[in-house]
């Protein structure tokens, strides 16, 4: 497996192009499999996840292929329900693939997902909300699979005790699409990437109304075409580089960006002294108030709350601010997995059920440290850029599922950062499970 070697201490300053939303992207890969005509997605980034999608669609007897560094055709002419375990179990996104399978083909037998240990995440609100339109579900030896064939419309509640689901959201509306009859969904899903999944079923001809809120109304067509669609920017990638220039004292300009779909997470950054400025259309100036930052409290939310996926980077960026910050973590209470490895570079947090106060200021230092998901990567590469010395970022396999070239990008905003074998550890650096 690869490492990062980071060596913090330089500002990060130039340009960044943003990529388009993983989040996005995996459950557009997934509706294209409701129409039986080719479609083409556009700003896809290059991402492990996308590529085990891509395999899965592949398996399910689609025609995919990449038709450019960003591109992807899709065209399934005659799919089957039964998606394959060892490629469903890397990825907990593959669990969208349920809706678009009952409406195409009128079942579905999905492995239960695997993806990252950020906490307890049931499907059962996908599953309330198929059993409510009135398909028959089963749980066979971590298999769920559903009878979709007497499916009809339906009133659906898809909330639930954290909130609203954002992939429940789109399993529900992508079963809809194709079902007879007007399915409302209350308590839906209005992120960015609901509002764009919305977009792309509509040019194929779906019918649905009230995206972007919280009620949304669609009304069952007999099929969909297929059609081109361009996957929005990625708000969690470009808020991470945010943060990154946040916490050295840097200047950046982000390339690419929808400003509006960053919600509570500008009005934080600002509150605590980030200069932001749209010098113009799709970009972003960003830079820190000369007179530093200021300490700040956030409660993870849905959307357009501050986003849990915020949430690590948040606690990496308190730690260079000198004051007291109190992050409480709403949407996976246990959402914490990053806050043992920023102690070992030096900081000083503590714990309190769902929240995390960190009293910032102090330098961070260089050590060894183990990603245990996606965003606490990029948190612990982040904490490395401000620290004094070198940070060795372990299990970065985490950081390729979701962050497109992120090294790369770092290095061109003038970072010290190098990817490298596990072996070029140095032996006083190796951790006990090396």
């Amino acid at each position: 497996m690869d490492i990062l070697r980071i060596r913090g201490g330089n500002k990060l300053a130039g340009e960044v192009e943003v990529s388009g939303s993983k989040n996005a992207a995996l459950p557009q890969f997934a509706a294209a499999l409701l129409s039986d005509q080719e479609t083409i997605l556009e700003n896809v980034p290059d991402l492990s996840d996308i590529r085990f999608m891509a395999e899965i669609i592949s398996h399910l007897g689609a025609d995919i292929s990449k038709i450019g560094p960003s591109s992807w055709k899709i065209h399934p002419l005659k799919i089957h329900p039964d998606p394959p375990y060892e490629l469903v179990r890397k990825m907990r996104a593959s669990i969208c693939l349920l809706g678009p399978l009952v409406a195409r083909v009128k079942r579905a037998k999905v492995p239960m997902p695997g993806g990252c240990v950020i906490g307890h995440r049931p499907i059962d609100l996908h599953l309330h909300a198929l059993k409510e339109m009135g398909a028959e579900i089963s749980l066979n030896q971590g298999i769920v699979e559903v009878d979709g064939s007497a499916m009809k419309a339906g009133n659906l509640f898809i909330g639930g005790r954290h909130g609203s689901t954002v992939t429940g959201t789109a399993n529900a509306i992508m079963a809809a699409v194709l079902t007879p009859g007007i399915t409302t969904l209350d308590g839906a899903a209005c992120e960015p990437e609901i509002v764009d999944l919305c977009c792309m079923l509509k040019k194929m001809g779906a019918k649905i109304s009230g995206a972007g809120s919280h009620l949304l109304s669609i009304e069952g067509v007999d099929q969909l075409n297929g059609c081109v669609h361009r996957v929005i920017p990625d708000r969690i990638e470009a808020a991470t580089y945010m943060i990154g220039a946040a916490m050295t004292r840097g200047k950046i300009v982000l390339k690419g960006i929808e400003a509006s779909h960053l919600g509570a997470f500008s009005k934080v950054m600002r509150e605590s002294g980030v200069l932001l400025n749209n010098s113009q259309k799709g970009n972003l100036d960003v830079q820190t108030d000369p007179s530093g930052l200021s300490p700040f409290e956030i409660i993870t939310l849905p959307y357009p709350g501050f986003p849990t996926d915020l949430q690590a980077q948040a606690c990496a960026l308190a730690c260079t601010i000198p004051g007291l910050s109190i992050l409480t973590e709403r949407v996976y209470p246990s959402r914490f997995m990053h806050i043992p490895e920023l102690l070992r570079m030096g900081a000083t947090v503590s714990l309190e059920g769902a929240n995390a106060i960190i009293k910032g200021g102090k330098k961070l230092n260089g050590a060894p440290v183990m990603a245990s998901d996606l965003r606490a990567s990029a948190a612990l590469i982040l904490a490395g850029l401000a620290a004094e010395g070198e940070t060795w970022v372990h299990r970065i396999y985490h950081l390729d599922r979701g962050y497109e070239f992120m090294d790369e990008k770092l290095r061109k905003l003038g970072a010290e950062v190098e990817r490298l074998p596990e072996s070029s550890l140095p032996p006083a650096f190796r951790r006990p499970t090396d």
